[in-house]
């Protein structure tokens, strides 16, 4: 628990000097300017070059999904029903983002409430578009188009092997009893479980019904839910609109247990009291510091499901329901970061959204700036520094192997079509995204006249896509004495560089608060860099189990960029420090032996085996597989894969070969992408898929894999 680090709240450390107050508004101010434009009057028609649909040319109001899981084959059958409004004239073509692992069925349209409302049957084509997905062409009938006149398209459809959808056998769920089935849709991955408009400019309410077989409950990212034992049927229903890759399901053997008036923990049974043991009654508390800072929780609940360690990711903001890995119960310190980052989204990210995903950063560097926020209020300027310290050094560790002039270290990426956004996904859109936003902040001269200024944006545009034009916009009109101080034109500190311009970020928050924290550290990584071990005398200061997860981490971070180091030394801090990270928690332990790797330490190898035996998880595998590969263990890494790789994902599985097996290539239509939607693990090597590569004319530069990247990207 976090108790232990609790202080008195202070400002945020982001601000290095203080700046003329500028003369903000606060929330029910008459005179909060309006934006201008905003989303609703674009300058130029949006363009999203990660979807193949023609979503400008209609309004989505709604959808129903109705399906029926069956675990037996691994397939959802059912149908969605559109409700869309025309909103140009002439459109005789409806496009939707599809998969070829869609199988189409039927599709047909209709007229609510017209006099001859029978079905149209339509006829339709499917069309490749990207490795990640295809377009689906419906020829629309002449006589039921009108402009602004509702029509209801209904797609019959069967899932099979798309890359949204996880089927777990009963052996790779936690419990090792019943199977499981969860889905996972960003970036680009819903096409798969739908057709639909996949992008992120398009939000619409939804409703769902899903039949399963019994023993099984389904969630969904929904705010209302209904059951039906009698018929094993499950309804929801969202109020509030979202774009298609916040749609999520699981279905399982799985329970909750309260924490809170509006959050309930989910887990398989044999989770749930460790998972409501870690939490506790957090949850409600770091929604109210949220709303203090950020205005009303829009969303109703706020669930957590823990998910086995299958799971791709560490975590994902659907809207109502956070899906989270159960691994990451072992830290807890990663756990309440994790949690908080997401429960940030239900600001930044979910409420309002990038409207590309050129601009990712609009919500993951927002809500970074936001979890950041919570932490300081909650646990003290000291522990928000700290933590902010290990992804910025991440952050510079991911530059010195890219290179400054690599195209992925802007925050508008410009990615050309057939480019999966997935892949884009990395510490520049967290870290360089909260460094803008952290300027901005300083910029209006005060952290809580910032916090009035994120609150009125919220309200601004809540349920809404923005472009970063957007906010920059409503940002200069709030505090017009910037505007008039041409703030956006500052020499070096131009916002068109700090969105264009790759390297690194042109400012970084003041991080000394923290200096407590890590002044040790610092300390005692320049005692292990030399060429001998450390005098013993030296090291009595400094007792590392009285050390925070995070102190721990940032150490290990800065020794593993010193590695290899000379045998003795590797061998002096074994035997100081190996039994103590060896009892703790998972993310200690892999950067340990990720240390053990890269020195080729023989006598700790046995660990390796131990941990590699023991997680199955993303996170936890392909790091130290990566690291053996690129030593000189890799037989012991092929050892460890056979003897471990049924009790993997199928898509692990597959990543594994790849890194084992360097010809090996994986199968079409498997989710094999290597992202992340949370503050990326600052020491985790990235997965060997997700590659550096912002568009086809950037060059071998822009291709670097980021294997060897002490991050997760």
């Amino acid at each position: 628990m976090m108790a232990e680090l609790h202080q008195t709240p202070t400002s945020l450390c982001c601000c290095r000097k203080s700046l003329p107050i500028s003369g903000a508004r606060c929330v029910g101010d008459s005179g909060r300017p309006s934006a201008a434009p905003g989303p609703g009057s674009p300058r130029c028609p949006l363009v999203d070059v990660a979807s193949a649909s023609n979503f400008r040319c209609f309004k989505l109001r709604h959808f129903h999904l109705d399906l029926r899981l069956n675990f037996a084959v691994k397939e959802m059958s059912g149908w969605l029903v559109l409700d869309l409004i025309p909103v140009q004239p002439g459109v005789q073509t409806l496009v939707l983002d599809s998969h070829p692992s869609l199988l189409i069925h039927s599709i047909d349209c209709k007229v609510p409430g017209a006099p001859q409302d029978d079905p149209v049957s339509l006829t339709y084509r499917v069309d490749p578009f990207t490795d990640y997905g295809s377009s689906l062409n419906i020829s629309l009938p002449p006589e039921t188009l009108k402009q602004g006149r509702l029509i209801q398209i209904t797609v019959r459809y069967t899932t099979t092997d798309g890359p949204a959808i996880w089927w777990l056998d009963s052996d790779l769920t936690c419990g090792q009893t019943r199977p499981l089935v969860f889905t996972q849709g960003h970036s680009v991955c819903n096409r798969s479980l739908f057709p639909c408009f996949d992008t992120p400019a398009v939000k619409s309410t939804y409703t769902a019904t899903v039949r399963v077989p019994d023993g099984v409950t389904v969630l969904m990212s929904a705010s209302r839910s209904s059951y039906s034992k009698q018929d094993r049927v499950f309804q929801f229903s969202m109020e509030f609109p979202v774009p298609s890759y916040l749609v999520a399901l699981v279905a399982g053997e799985l329970q909750h247990v309260d924490v809170g008036p509006r959050s309930r923990v989910w887990a398989e049974p044999c989770l749930l009291s460790c998972a409501v043991k870690k939490l506790g009654g957090s949850v409600e508390r770091w929604l109210g510091v949220a709303e203090e800072l950020f205005g009303p929780y829009l969303w109703g609940r706020c669930d957590i499901v823990f998910l086995p360690p299958s799971f791709p990711i560490v975590a994902m903001e659907n809207p109502c329901l956070t899906f989270i890995i159960a691994s990451i119960l072992e830290s807890s310190e990663f756990l309440l970061i994790d949690v908080i980052h997401e429960i940030a989204h239900g600001w930044f990210g979910n409420a309002v959204t990038n409207a590309t995903w050129e601009e990712m950063w609009l919500s993951e560097g927002l809500a970074t700036y936001a979890q950041r926020r919570i932490t300081t209020e909650a646990y003290g300027e000291a522990f928000t520094c700290l933590e902010t310290a290990v992804r910025l050094d991440a952050l510079h560790r991911q530059l010195r192997l890219l290179g400054d002039n690599n195209p992925v270290s802007k925050l508008q990426v410009k990615f050309e079509p057939g480019v999966n956004p997935s892949t884009l996904m990395n510490l520049f859109t967290y870290e360089k995204g909260f460094c803008f936003v952290s300027y901005l902040s300083q910029l209006c001269g005060d952290v809580k006249r910032f916090d009035c200024f994120l609150r009125d944006y919220i309200s601004e545009f809540k349920f809404k896509s923005v472009l970063a034009q957007d906010l920059i916009d409503y940002f200069l009109c709030y505090f017009p004495e910037l505007k008039d101080a041409a703030v956006a034109h500052r020499e070096g500190l131009e916002f068109e560089r700090w969105l264009s311009g790759c390297g690194p970020p042109l400012y970084e928050p003041d991080l000394s608060a923290g200096g407590a924290l890590t002044r040790p550290i610092q300390d005692l990584c320049e005692l292990w860099s030399c060429s001998d071990p450390p005098d013993p005398q030296c090291l009595t200061s400094f007792d590392l189990s009285t050390w925070s997860t995070f102190q721990i981490v940032l150490f290990l971070d800065r020794m593993l960029d010193h590695a290899p180091l000379p045998h003795g030394v590797m061998a002096s801090l074994s035997s100081c420090y190996s039994s103590l990270f060896d009892a703790l928690n998972a993310e200690v332990q892999i950067r340990w032996l990720q240390m053990v790797v890269r020195n080729s330490f023989y006598p700790d190898l046995p660990q390796v085996r131990a941990f590699l035996y023991k997680h199955t998880s993303r996170m936890y595998t392909v790091p130290l597989y990566d690291d053996l590969v690129a030593g000189v263990m890799k037989c012991v890494a092929v050892e460890i894969f056979n003897q471990t790789q049924r009790r993997m994902h199928p898509n692990l599985r597959r990543t594994l070969q790849q890194i084992l097996f360097q010809n090996a290539t994986a199968p079409p239509n498997q989710n094999v992408t290597a992202l992340s939607v949370v503050p990326p693990s600052p020491s985790l090597s990235p997965q060997p898929t997700a590659t550096a590569t912002a568009s086809t004319t950037a060059g071998t530069t822009a291709a670097v894999a980021l294997r060897d990247v002490n991050v997760s990207a």
